[in-house]
């Protein structure tokens, strides 16, 4: 049973997803917070699996309980409820550890399907995320908002895990990868899981920030 929060400041949308997500049989909401600092004060009695997190919220808004929240309770996923302009808010929130984001008003099947996705350690960022993400950087990527990674092991990357950082930063889930590479989804984890430790990244989702961040994510494959 996928155990899960909701912090939105809106009554309306906090118990409508309740309502909504209770319907699936793999699924319980088991919390309720009306801003980040409730949905702390209830994460001590109950950790979820799953954190369906708004952005602008009183109090504590949902980037700087993002970046709580992993620090104390790092297994917690995190996905980011967002509107078209919060573009900056969701940034910040995926730099923190968020593990991606959907926009307000998503279907429920997309909202299900998400949060099944990120508990078995997948990523919401697909090419639309990566495409607003570069926007941002444009602006960011000097700033000290940008993903700090291990420069001595960025430069002991392999071919491989280039490649794959690369395909990562371009939003592609890890069978897409293992297709476009010809490489079983095995050795693409573990090439994955190797390139991450090197470049000392918490997860995917900082990989493809940064992979944007240097441009590897534009840049071409490398063959050989």
């Amino acid at each position: 049973m996928i155990k899960i929060m909701i912090a939105d400041d809106q009554e309306l949308i906090r118990e409508s997803l309740k309502v909504v997500l209770d319907l699936n049989p793999d699924m319980e909401v088991i919390g309720l917070a009306e801003n980040g600092r409730q949905l702390l004060e209830i994460m001590a009695g109950n950790v979820p699996d799953v954190i369906l997190m708004d952005v602008r919220m009183p109090e504590l808004d949902g980037v700087l309980c993002t970046k709580a929240v992993k620090e104390k309770y790092p297994q917690a996923k995190i996905i980011i409820l967002t509107t078209f302009d919060d573009d900056e808010y969701v940034y910040n929130a995926l730099k923190y550890g968020a593990s991606g984001y959907l926009l307000k008003g998503v279907s429920v099947p997309e909202l299900s399907t998400a949060i099944r996705t990120v508990v078995s350690g997948g990523s919401m960022l697909n090419p639309g995320v990566v495409t607003k993400v570069v926007k941002l950087f444009s602006r960011m990527a000097q700033s000290n908002l940008a993903v700090d990674a291990d420069e001595t092991g960025a430069g002991e990357l392999s071919r491989t895990e280039r490649n794959i950082a690369r395909l990562v930063g371009q939003g592609l889930s890890n069978k897409e990868i293992a297709e476009r590479l010809k490489f079983s989804e095995g050795t693409v984890r573990n090439n994955l899981s190797a390139a991450l430790s090197k470049l000392a990244l918490r997860d995917r989702t900082q990989m493809a920030i940064w992979a944007v961040q240097t441009g590897l994510a534009a840049s071409a494959l490398e063959e050989g």
